[in-house]
């Protein structure tokens, strides 16, 4: 590495190249004990400004969290697949013939297939300029209904196997 663009990692002191986007903040290598001590570090910092001493103490920040813990009964207890609207799987394809499996299976484009999940994600909340995930799930399986149904135009609702030619 050269040694003018290294940095040495405030916790594990090893060298480390800083990501160029945040070349003059970044004091910590990528390493999770790193990253986690990091965060630790920026907690105490924002903790030590006088106007945030207090800012999840006191009455008003008690009657919020109450608030919400009563609009959203039980959201402790749920497993986190339930709680996120977008980790639902979709259900599978079954393509037409070995021949096209084939086909997909050289393209270029499924070596992003560990994030095909994310950007299908994100360009959904693009196209429908959506925040919340359970508007970006609706989304989702709305555009699912509307593929299967272009791909099998006689099969109803409940079907989701493609017709044999």
């Amino acid at each position: 590495m050269n040694s003018k663009r290294c940095r040495k990692c405030r916790n594990c002191k090893a060298l480390f190249r800083p990501d160029p986007r945040n070349r003059r903040h970044q004091r910590f290598c990528s390493k999770p004990d790193c990253r986690r001590a990091s965060k630790a570090e920026s907690q105490r910092r924002w903790l030590a400004k006088p106007q945030n001493r207090d800012y999840f103490r006191g009455a008003e920040h008690v009657e919020r969290v109450r608030a919400w813990r009563a609009a959203h009964p039980g959201y402790a207890r749920k497993p986190v697949q339930e709680r996120s609207a977008l980790q639902e799987h979709p259900l599978p394809q079954v393509t037409d013939s070995k021949e096209k499996t084939a086909t997909l299976a050289v393209d270029p484009l499924q070596e992003l297939s560990g994030a095909q999940p994310l950007i299908l994600a994100g360009l959904i909340a693009h196209l429908t300029d959506a925040t919340l995930q359970e508007d970006i799930a609706r989304a989702s399986r709305h555009f699912q209904q509307l593929a299967h149904d272009l791909l099998n135009p006689g099969a109803t609702h409940g079907d989701q196997t493609t017709p044999s030619p």
